[in-house]
């Protein structure tokens, strides 16, 4: 009889640590795999990396012209890019460059190494080395999203803003194109960065 609960017990250890190794060892590797796989269609280098997925359109030098809230043109232009067929809507694009053509003859250009498009909404999703400027005000970032439908740039992760007052650098500022106003916030209690030029 006790070698039986011996039994019972050391299937039962093996069967926990089974799923222990499952949850937190197998899971996340194959998690990060499909990562992976997903950024490889995202790549910057389009031209040398094999799409695998079979239901992708390729595209070079591509360019989206349209107006969003009434009077503002804007124009989308890309080296590369590609649609899923799954995800017709949304463009993925290399080098990509925006042209916000803005009331008050205002013009802002953004560009990053990546980003994607989405010709449903007019929305633009930025990444790796983003620059955008009007000519006066300079931002830099890793990340910018740009929300037509709210004039509304989030602009995230290891933020510079430079303009004729001086620097900042923060983690993330939203800006409003109708107010233009700026909310500056970090993400944990750090203090914002700020230089003043006088």
């Amino acid at each position: 009889m006790k070698l039986n609960i011996k039994v019972i017990q050391f299937l039962l250890a093996s069967l926990g640590l089974f799923l222990i190794l499952f949850t937190y060892f197998f899971m996340p590797q194959k998690t990060a795999m499909k990562i992976k796989e997903q950024e490889q269609l995202f790549n910057k280098n389009t031209s040398n990396v094999e799409i695998k997925n079979k239901d992708a359109n390729l595209f070079d030098n591509v360019e989206y012209k349209g107006i969003f809230n009434i009077n503002n043109f804007f124009t989308v232009k890309s080296k590369k890019a590609h649609i899923l067929k799954e995800k017709p809507d949304e463009v993925y694009m290399t080098e990509m460059l925006v042209i916000l053509n803005l009331t008050g003859g205002k013009t802002v250009r953004i560009t990053s190494d990546k980003g994607i498009y989405n010709k449903l909404n007019y929305n633009c999703y930025f990444e790796n080395n983003v620059k955008a400027t009007d000519g006066e005000t300079i931002m830099l970032s890793d990340n910018l999203d740009l929300f037509s439908e709210n004039n509304y740039a989030s602009v995230y992760n290891n933020v510079i803003l430079i303009d004729a007052r001086g620097s900042l650098k923060a983690d993330k500022i939203n800006y409003n194109f109708e107010t233009e106003v700026y909310k500056i916030s970090m993400y944990k209690e750090n203090p914002i960065k700020v230089k003043v030029i006088e």
